[in-house]
């Protein structure tokens, strides 16, 4: 089965993920020029972003301060639950295993990211936590997506930061 037919059945369109992962990359950006990691994420219901953030390790000196968690908060208050049944989060990193208990623990119904994590990626590369068995939540997940720009961002944020450190 083709990515366009998975999408057809389930009533989403490539194009609809691409529009709000564009998001994602922007915030990415914005991140970018603040010296944090480029990662940006935003939590989306009913066709409308209700949580958006970008890292903030570095500016808040907070080591759970990733876009997903911040993203994650913002939206669970703007519809005052903590359940986020019905919402997706798009990502421009695959999630870590604090990101991807965080999406268990908010019933997500999804999440969509752009390049998997090889070092950290814990839906589907070093870890699926987001299909564990002995977890009362699961969600789907779709790879990939604007995973190209996504890529790159992070290698020239730390291509751009390893000269910084040899001058």
């Amino acid at each position: 089965m083709t990515d366009e037919q998975l999408f057809d059945q389930a009533g989403r369109t490539p194009s609809e993920d691409r529009q709000f992962m564009s998001h994602a990359l922007a915030l990415a950006r914005r991140a970018a020029d603040m010296d944090e990691v480029p990662i940006g994420a935003v939590v989306v219901h009913d066709g409308r972003i209700i949580g958006a953030a970008h890292n903030r390790r570095e500016v808040d000196h907070d080591p759970t301060a990733h876009a997903e968690i911040l993203a994650i908060r913002q939206a669970a208050q703007q519809i005052g639950d903590w359940r986020l049944q019905g919402c997706t989060l798009y990502v421009t990193l695959e999630p870590c295993a604090m990101c991807a208990g965080a999406m268990v623990l908010a019933r997500l119904d999804r999440c969509v990211y752009g390049c998997s994590d090889p070092k950290g990626g814990f839906l589907g590369t070093l870890g699926e936590l987001h299909a564990h068995p002995a977890l009362n939540h699961r969600f789907e997940v779709q790879p990939g997506v604007c995973g190209d720009e996504a890529a790159e961002l992070l290698r020239s944020f730390f291509r751009r930061l390893r000269s910084r450190q040899e001058s």
